[in-house]
């Protein structure tokens, strides 16, 4: 419980901040919302000489998106590095990145989805804070700003959040009413995929985030017992879950929601578990800063403080 990590800077303007893709390819067209928006902001952005590249179906062979990953993290000018997609493939270029200066000169690093490998990793080995929060790609395209783009520029330039949530539920409630740790997870199909590697997370004493997209329910119910088997769930402090949407079935159907498979993991472990938080493959995607401290107040309301 007493575990700090380290915070990046927060941003001001004038700050310029670098644009990569670590896993599905993208094109120029599907970032200049965004880019936009950042000037916006009064930052300058600067694309990784690779990211429109393209190799089957990755943003360039693992090779080229390593070569614009190690560029943002030791370019001294780069204040923050903004994953433009997630997809898949960042997992695939981990274990070759020097994050030498990264450690001694830190940036937020931003992103959702596959990014979790890579705040899973800083997170494990470095002990800074990063920021699961809306990509590029899903900036609107008319430039305007919602709630998932407000908030991740209230996390850039403030360095904190605090959100409040009407529409929630907790399973495991007794004694519920503020709990505290450090925040980590991100999406469940990655999270489930690093236990056993160099990237995997601790999740003692932590709060736990999942979130996921576009799985068979069955997988969830292999990926949650998982994270039960190999003892993720049995000593976190509270297990936060965001959007669970576009669940698949098969033609003989597995018979739970993902609500119900969670909870029906979750029942013999007591500690208090919260649905309803609006971060994930939806709108709002809300900026959630893992490494830091949250504090989770339920009253008539779910507070989140970070």
């Amino acid at each position: 419980m007493n575990e700090k990590l380290v915070t990046p800077p927060v941003l001001k303007k004038g700050d310029k901040i670098g644009l990569i893709s670590t896993a599905r390819k993208i094109n120029e067209q599907e970032l200049n919302a965004a880019v936009s928006v950042f000037e916006g902001w009064g930052l300058s952005v600067e694309k990784g000489k690779n990211i429109h590249a393209s190799w089957n179906q990755f943003a360039g062979t693992d090779s080229q998106r390593l070569e614009d990953l190690q560029y943002m993290l030791d370019n001294p000018e780069i204040k923050a590095v903004v994953c433009a997609r997630g997809g898949y493939g960042t997992a695939r270029i981990i274990d070759p990145v020097d994050f030498s200066r990264f450690r001694t000169s830190p940036k937020w690093i931003v992103g959702y989805s596959d990014v979790t490998a890579l705040h899973s990793h800083i997170q494990t080995n470095f002990g800074i804070e990063t920021l699961h929060a809306v990509m590029p790609l899903n900036f609107p395209q008319d430039q305007s700003m919602n709630d998932s783009v407000l908030s991740l520029k209230k996390a850039l330039f403030e360095g904190h959040l605090e959100y409040k949530i009407n529409n929630y539920e907790v399973f495991h409630d007794n004694d519920f009413g503020k709990i505290e740790g450090i925040l980590t997870g991100g999406n469940l199909s990655m999270l489930y995929s690093l236990i056993g590697s160099d990237s995997d997370i601790a999740t003692n004493d932590k709060v736990l985030f999942i979130e996921e997209l576009d799985e068979y329910l069955y997988h969830v119910d292999r990926m949650m017992l998982n994270l039960k088997r190999s003892g993720k769930l049995s000593k976190i402090q509270a297990l936060m879950v965001g959007w669970m949407n576009d669940m698949n079935d098969n033609s003989v159907p597995f018979g739970q929601t993902a609500k119900e498979i969670i909870k029906s993991n979750m029942a013999d472990i007591p500690v208090p578990v919260v649905f309803g938080i609006p971060a994930g493959h939806q709108e709002p995607n809300l900026a959630l800063i893992l490494g830091r401290k949250i504090r989770i107040i339920s009253d008539k309301a779910l507070i989140l403080r970070m």
